[in-house]
């Protein structure tokens, strides 16, 4: 870890805690943050922990004109020995430094980034909900602030973290969601900015999510940029399809995103011996299956709803129900160890559980 020093304002003016069983997701945010500057030529400094407040930018920040802004998500959970707990914290960093050097950004220390998270959990760690299904959403995000109507990469950046209390990320909870297949608009394309985790990818991606929603889809399931025919991933989450007892998922191609609990669940399934094929896969493929029965299972997978059963796919004015529209039990066996995982309720032979106490 550098020589970075982390100083610390406590607020003066505590909030009111939201009850558990009444959290959304995304809504209620806590008493503290974690910030810190970067200067060209000087690197990364001032970094502070103080009360939640607004920023304040001047209009003409890089940020507004040119989109240089990257961001993650994570949470930190309290188990039933009253422990708080990342999920595999150390992913998260790297992927955020892979998305900076992706749009031109100055790398964070991940090791001094662990241990300013860390730190802010400690002295919000009242916010973290306890009630099942709950959790605290941390939202690391890193933005460029020089003022300057020029298209080059900013000379000052601010490195951001606030922390949630959430409920389930879909109102349907483990109920199989159902999803629209997107053949008009592109998320991304290889060479691009899709495997990036940058908010230009978000909003570029909403017009197809607003129709979805319109017709009764929670999310839209991306294909390729260039031959629209390969799946690539849904709007919030990795994607894998159980077909005639093979589990199938997208290969990584430049521009999907490369999910930590996409990574998680790919490496529980091979550990319980289950083969997992990162290749292309078609929706012709996928109808044909569906078409011959082949088509057990298919689900998301990503940190804000951690494994999403999908009921249904509607493709092409067609709809393809999946296992009857109910949760499969390959689904339900991924969902229950990865949360008991997170949670403390499985042992955890992956050492992915870091204690934010220790």
């Amino acid at each position: 870890m550098n020589d970075l020093q982390l100083t610390i304002e406590l607020t003066k003016h505590p909030k009111e805690k939201p009850a558990a069983d009444q959290l959304a997701f995304g809504t209620v945010f806590t008493d503290h943050l974690f910030t810190m500057d970067y200067t060209a030529g000087r690197g990364w400094h001032d970094a502070k922990i103080k009360p939640y407040e607004p920023i304040s930018l001047d209009p003409a920040a890089i940020v507004f004109h040119y989109g240089q802004t990257v961001f993650e998500g994570l949470k930190a959970y309290v188990t039933e020995e009253q422990e708080v707990v990342l999920f595999r914290p150390e992913e998260n960093l790297k992927r955020l430094n892979r998305s900076n050097d992706r749009l031109c950004m100055p790398e964070i220390d991940e090791e001094f980034a662990l241990h300013a998270l860390k730190e802010l959990i400690r002295i919000d760690k009242d916010w973290i909900p306890n009630k099942e299904g709950t959790s605290l959403y941390i939202r690391p995000f890193i933005f460029a602030t020089q003022p300057y109507l020029g298209v080059a990469p900013s000379a000052t950046y601010t490195f951001m973290i606030i922390l949630s209390p959430v409920g389930a990320y879909y109102k349907e909870g483990m109920n199989p969601v159902k999803i629209a297949v997107e053949s008009e608009f592109v998320r991304a394309v290889a060479g691009g900015t899709g495997s990036a985790k940058t908010a230009g990818n978000y909003a570029g991606a909403m017009k197809a999510q607003e129709i979805a929603e319109a017709n009764g889809y929670s999310q839209v399931l991306w294909l390729d940029g260039k031959e629209r025919h390969y799946i690539e991933e849904v709007g919030a989450m990795n994607v894998f399809f159980k077909i005639d007892g093979e589990i199938v998922t997208p290969s990584l191609n430049g521009s999907i995103l490369e999910g930590v609990t996409r990574k998680s669940v790919i490496e529980l399934l091979r550990h319980w011996g289950i083969p997992v094929h990162e290749r292309k896969i078609s929706m012709e493929e996928l109808h044909a299956a569906s078409q011959a029965g082949t088509l057990e299972e298919a689900f998301g997978s990503g940190t804000a709803a951690v494994i999403s059963p999908i009921g249904e796919l509607f493709w092409k004015g067609e709809k393809m129900t999946i296992h009857n529209g109910e949760i499969g039990p390959l689904s339900q066996r991924i969902y229950d160890t990865i949360t008991g995982i997170q949670t403390g309720k499985l042992e955890d032979p992956f050492g992915w559980r870091v204690n934010v106490f220790e």
